[in-house]
């Protein structure tokens, strides 16, 4: 049974801004201090900076015309999608963009992460679809209704009960997204280091020019590959001789000049192909969703571009829709393996994951078979490092699509397999643990979803919420 906590109204325990200018604010190519938080940073509880707009100073302050934005504020999506919140939880130059509203709690009786929480309950959703403006296309909330909502408001203490359980949760969650960002990074800083920018090669021929002997280039390589000095280096051969021996390998695979290809320069001995002939790219399908042959009960994982769009890390371990095997035989590209690469093709272009599950795909995707030479972990980096090419080649009057004909001739630098090889026994590794990472937070956020509605209307005791959260850690060995 629900505890019997008092309703407020929203406009009662908070303060609430309004503070766009009701214009999109003129911003620049280059980073600056000033961020233009939009609604598409406005997702799942959180508000993710990785693709804001920058403002001039000058833009900044007249934008900001009420109030700053502070840590702790809730932010509501009022449209474009309406109802996404996130809760501000940095110190960053920030300002709001059009039709988002921001909520500053009275923290003397409402906890800010509180507030979050109860925005992301069925109760609040709810209301929010209520008030859907009526005679518009797009859904929105009108401005005078967002003081109008209604949250259970129990005593603070309780608040802050419940805040523990459900934050505890969603800072693993968090955390894991931060150290699969670093793995990610990691691999892509291997991948630039070696195979775009070449850098074990040109330090080689550095060496080399400066009247150095063959050991004085592979040094100089073993420094580029590690970012090690001499002196560190002398260190891990004593004391990591393993280690050393096989840094060493490595930088005597790179060579020591560079040869001229329709690409320009690039390492003498490898080779100019193109992706097309290195890869199997598929498209998919959509069977007729009129047709509950196709969908009722399905069990096999289908894929839509919409899965990665709200993906926070480049790994796909679920899809949000499941087809049977009636559906599957409607798609000619078929069950595609783990470890395929999927690139969303249009609406837009460039969407990236590595598939972790057999998965089906719909036309929205290029999907990457990599059975040849190139492996996903290449493969994957390659498209990112590649993405100004491959949206150049893109075509279409209502939205860009790149065609798998296209994409299929541009051109790839193919280093010696044995380069190949390494790198991906390495990056494969940083994949796997972002795979781990990515399964343990969705059983934290399955868990979470569970017990916020009960947790927010008192149905399930804080003493039993803590029991369910310490039992999912023993099983996930969280």
């Amino acid at each position: 049974m629900s505890a019997k906590w008092p309703r407020a109204i929203i406009s009662d325990v908070c303060d609430l801004i309004v503070d766009c200018v009701n214009k999109t604010a003129p911003r620049v190519d280059h980073e600056t201090p000033y961020k233009m938080i939009r609604t598409p940073n406005v997702r799942h509880g959180l508000i993710d900076l990785t693709d804001c707009r920058f403002v001039e100073r000058e833009t900044y302050e007249k934008w900001t015309r009420r109030a700053k934005v502070e840590r702790g504020d809730v932010l509501l999506t009022r449209e474009a999608p309406m109802g996404e919140v996130g809760l501000v939880d940095f110190d960053d130059t920030v300002f709001l963009g059009q039709r988002i509203m921001q909520y500053r709690a009275d923290k003397t009786v409402l906890h800010p992460r509180f507030l979050l929480y109860s925005f992301l309950s069925t109760d609040l959703q709810n209301q929010f679809r209520m008030h859907d403006g009526t005679g518009s296309v797009v859904s929105h909330i009108r401005v005078p209704d967002c003081s109008k909502f209604e949250l259970k408001l129990p005593p603070l203490s309780e608040q802050n009960r419940i805040v523990n359980i459900l934050g505890s949760l969603d800072d693993k969650i968090q955390l894991n997204h931060q150290i699969n960002q670093t793995l990610e990074q990691m691999a892509r800083a291997i991948f630039k280091s070696w195979f775009v920018d070449f850098e074990p090669v040109k330090a080689k021929i550095a060496a080399l020019a400066a009247c150095g002997s063959e050991e004085d280039a592979v040094l100089a390589a073993m420094q580029a590959i590690s970012g090690n000095g001499e002196e560190e280096l002398t260190r891990l051969q004593t004391e990591q001789p393993e280690q050393y021996a096989e840094l060493r390998a490595t930088a005597e695979l790179f060579p020591s000049a560079m040869q001229d290809s329709e690409l320009g320069e690039i390492p003498e001995g490898w080779s100019v192909s193109q992706i097309g002939d290195e890869v199997t790219a598929v498209g998919g399908g959509t069977p007729s969703t009129k047709n509950p042959a196709f969908w009722e009960a399905g069990q096999i994982s289908w894929t839509s571009p919409k899965d990665l769009s709200n993906l926070a890390d480049r790994v796909l371990v679920e899809t949000e829709r499941k087809i049977t095997e009636a559906g599957l035989a409607k798609i000619s590209s078929g069950l595609l393996p783990i470890d395929t690469v999927l690139m969303s093709s249009r609406a837009p272009v460039g969407y990236l994951a590595l598939a972790k599950i057999p998965v089906a795909v719909n036309q929205g995707y290029i999907a990457m078979k990599c059975e040849k030479t190139l492996t996903p972990a290449f493969v994957i980096q390659w498209c990112q490092s590649h993405m100004g090419e491959i949206k150049s080649r893109a075509s279409g009057t209502t939205f860009a699509e790149i065609s798998k004909k296209n994409f299929k001739i541009i051109p790839v630098v193919t280093p010696a397999e044995s380069l190949i090889s390494i790198y991906s026994r390495q990056a494969s590794s940083l994949y796997d643990a972002i795979e781990n990472n990515l399964r343990e937070s969705d059983t934290l956020a399955k868990l979470r979803d569970s017990l916020l509605p009960k947790l927010l209307t008192g149905e399930l005791s804080i003493s039993g919420a803590e029991d369910h959260v310490q039992e999912t850690a023993e099983i996930a060995d969280v």
